[in-house]
């Protein structure tokens, strides 16, 4: 028997004793809130499960609710921090307009490191992974004078940027993926972590020709949240910050023998309420994907709280994908 540590987004370590097998487990519990199209009716916890080794091709990260029973974090996690409606209960009159809304952030890759971790989009489950490429493990390399990614980053649960779907600003197709956010909070967050944030502004990304939209957002929790309301406050208390965020993007893939990346409207970040807008846009095309309505584009879209979803499969079915992943671990472990 080995302790399994269980982290709280408080801050706090419980020990708990079970046993552990070759795949390395750890899990991770922290908050937040309920999905509009689930099932699920109250603020909900979830946990973090490793399987594998970080830094090998093998490492999955896999989220849990609190009761122990796995969900996609793509699919199962909801868009925004704050509940909409109850079942059969009207919702109460939200004190806010849209654009002060938050939203859930899967942290994918915490800041100043360069693993390229990423939601396993065509996986089961979706579990955090390091991306591959030709074989090899991906990591950025360090962008001077930066080191690492400079913000948190990682995917707004629940949206989707359709393939399918030209831009009618920029004329490009979505990138297949959930949109990705950068959080420029002070707090170095942990892979898998899923945090509220308040939207402040977006930048147009354009990856070889397809679009890849940027959120820039800030944790709720953070001390300088009251103070960031939209992204010419970050321009006037953070200065340089932004421009960073651009020469990043534009040169992070340079090293790897890549051109430069593109930027629609001139390399400018658009506002809070222009973000909202394409968060909504990339939400409906999730929806539409999680009711067959259109080409998946190889996304794999198992969920086990979407109550309209075709693709809903149950909690023991979950259960059952993680534990076939644990044991081609296992069986690969043993005969090397």
């Amino acid at each position: 028997m080995r302790p399994m540590k269980l982290r709280y987004s408080l801050g706090c370590w419980v020990t708990l004793f079970g046993s552990f097998s070759a795949s390395r487990n750890k899990v991770v519990t922290q908050a937040a809130a309920v999905p509009h199209l689930c099932c699920f009716r109250k603020t909900m916890h979830y946990q973090t499960e490793e399987r594998g080794h970080p830094n090998s091709p093998d490492y999955r990260i896999y989220f849990k609710t609190s009761e122990g029973k796995y969900i996609s974090p793509f699919h199962d996690i909801p868009l925004r921090a704050e509940i909409e409606q109850d079942n059969d209960v009207p919702a109460k009159k939200p004190k806010k307009n849209e654009s002060e809304v938050l939203f859930n952030m899967v942290v994918e890759v915490p800041r100043w490191s360069n693993a390229k971790m990423e939601i396993a989009t065509k996986e089961p489950l979706n579990p955090i992974k390091q991306d591959v490429k030709k074989g090899k493990l991906r990591y950025v390399a360090n962008i001077f004078p930066h080191k690492g990614y400079i913000w948190n980053y990682g995917a707004i649960p629940q949206t989707w940027e359709d393939p399918n779907h030209t831009d009618k600003e920029t004329r490009c197709c979505g990138d297949n993926d959930p949109i990705d956010v950068c959080d420029i909070g002070t707090q170095v967050c942990f892979p898998g972590q899923v945090i509220q944030v308040k939207v402040l502004g977006i930048l147009a990304m354009i990856d070889e020709g397809e679009m890849d939209w940027k959120v820039i957002a800030i944790n709720a929790k953070d001390p300088d949240a009251k103070n960031l309301n939209s992204i010419d406050d970050v321009f006037k208390s953070r200065p340089g910050h932004l421009e960073a965020t651009v020469d990043w993007f534009r040169k992070y893939k340079v090293p790897d023998g890549k051109p430069e990346n593109q930027f629609g409207f001139n390399g400018q970040f658009k506002d809070k309420d222009f973000a909202v807008e394409v968060i909504k846009s990339t939400h409906e095309h999730w929806r539409a994907l999680m009711q067959k309505q259109i080409n998946s584009g190889g996304i794999e879209c198992k969920n086990v709280s979407c109550c309209e979803s075709p693709f809903k499969f149950s909690a023991d079915e979950a259960r059952d994908v993680v534990q076939l992943v644990r044991t081609f671990i296992l069986d690969k472990w043993h005969f090397v």
